[in-house]
């Protein structure tokens, strides 16, 4: 089997189902009883749905969350893990990231990265493999997720009703195996004492606001002030603290309030080092200010257990595992009004051996006195398989019949849908020398990149799944 050639035939076929996926904005949004994901979720998971019935395959929708395509028969089932969410676009894109676009050899679109470009080259794997006359050995299934970027409802609902695969893959990472993946949670801490008491010489903090998603690194932040005195001091300041930091910002009066912008750099959630929390930033400036008693709270809060703090030390939760490295915070939601105080959403994630629920149940009385809580705490594992298991070793073979890389598979602090399964492991698409744009303005996927993950997945599949 040549299968860098059988994908070859099908390259333009597999481009144009992709773009029109990409076309999709399949951004959460507004729940209703038909779309509880929102209208976008749906139609991009129908739309998959469609392609596989379009080959006469078996489909299967799960109340508008998730959904299957069936190939092959067999009382084993191999599954293959996708999602057609996407993060909302943000700023700064130079097209429009819901009208794909190919240049220099590179299609742009939100989430042609994460995770609509892979998902689409599983499919043409299993579909070349189908088309050719070859024969699956077992059922397999490329299961298709709406909700990966938020919540997980999707594969919540989906394996309440549906068999658990012995052994698969999410096409939803980086190449060669990711064999384990850092526990990932996500919690508010809230602010439960608020003093609206306000003194003329103060500053009042009447609104503060950044992010949209625990698992990205906020790329823009504003704050709204009531400065009663010296509000040209105040911008002064700001500018000053413009300067010295490098930032890009901005300020407007209107209507008396001082308006601050400021921006940053988005990056994943994982890796909060790599990005420019904008958030923090403007916190940071915040504190230089004299604010009224909650904004002052909320402000000195984040100084004591929020800003710079990117391993956990400030929660007293860092830990460091040898091979899955330490534990990562994102603070990728900032919100603050007068009436109801601020909000911090964080992404913390860790490796196998952290005790989360120890460590938080700590946390959670270490701050009972700051006047901030611990709410809506969402939990899940870390997840490892054996770097020595078949599976991740006949992927290896695999991926290295294509590519000249020696590497051996490894961890990770980011979460794909390999660890719901026992025997899951997250298998590419991206390279070792792919720049990685997910969650990022102008998102892109180079074609030949595309080609190539969809060949190793085809030879991948080939040798788990078929029979001669």
């Amino acid at each position: 089997m040549d299968a860098k050639l059988l994908v070859e035939k099908y390259k333009d076929q597999m481009i144009e189902d992709l773009i029109g996926l990409l076309k999709i904005n399949s951004v959460k949004g507004e729940s209703t009883n038909e779309a509880p994901l929102g209208q976008g979720p749906k139609e991009a998971l129908n739309y998959m749905l469609e392609l596989g019935q379009k080959e006469n395959l078996t489909t299967k929708n799960i109340e508008n969350l998730a959904g299957h395509i069936e190939f092959g028969q067999g009382d084993k089932i191999f599954g293959i893990l996708g999602h057609v969410d996407v993060v909302p676009a943000g700023n700064g894109w130079t097209s429009d990231p819901f009208e794909p676009i190919i240049k220099n050899g590179n299609i742009y679109a939100r989430g042609v990265q994460d995770d609509k470009g892979p998902t689409i080259a599983a499919f043409y794997a299993l579909k070349i493999l189908e088309n050719e006359g070859y024969h699956f050995n077992q059922r397999v299934r490329l299961i298709i997720g709406t909700d990966e970027e938020s919540d997980w409802t999707c594969t919540k609902a989906y394996f309440e009703s549906e068999e658990m695969p012995h052994a698969g893959f999410s096409p939803d990472a980086e190449f060669p195996v990711i064999h384990g993946e850092k526990g990932m949670t996500t919690f508010n801490l809230v602010q439960t004492k608020i003093d609206n008491e306000f003194i003329d010489g103060d500053i009042q903090l009447k609104a503060f606001v950044s992010g949209e998603r625990y698992n990205m690194v906020p790329d823009t932040a504003e704050a709204k002030l009531n400065v009663l005195t010296n509000m040209s001091a105040v911008i002064q300041s700001f500018e000053g603290f413009i300067r010295k930091t490098g930032h890009k910002g901005s300020y407007e009066i209107d209507r008396g309030f001082l308006n601050l912008q400021l921006n940053g750099q988005s990056a994943h959630g994982s890796t909060p080092e790599e990005g420019v929390n904008a958030g923090l930033e403007l916190l940071k400036f915040l504190t230089l200010l004299e604010l009224d008693p909650s904004g002052r709270k909320f402000v000195n809060f984040a100084a004591d257990y929020i800003i710079d703090n990117f391993k956990g030390e400030q929660f007293k939760m860092n830990y460091a595992h040898e091979e899955m490295g330490e534990v990562s915070v994102n603070t990728g939601i900032i919100n603050y009004t007068e009436v109801d105080g601020g909000e911090f959403g964080v992404n913390l994630r860790y490796p196998i051996g952290f005790d989360f629920d120890s460590g938080i149940e700590q946390y959670k009385e270490a701050i009972q006195d700051e006047g901030f809580t611990v709410e809506d705490v969402t939990n899940q594992d870390a997840h490892y398989v054996d770097k020595n298991d078949p599976l991740v070793q006949t992927l290896l073979e695999s991926y290295r019949s294509h590519v000249d890389d020696e590497r051996e598979a490894f961890t990770i602090g980011g979460g794909t849908y390999a660890r719901t399964l026992e025997r899951g492991v997250a298998f590419g698409a991206m390279f070792k020398d792919t720049e990685d744009s997910m969650h990022q303005k102008d998102e892109h996927m180079a074609i030949d990149e595309l080609l190539l993950a969809t060949t190793i997945y085809l030879e991948a599949l080939y040798r788990l799944t078929v029979n001669e």
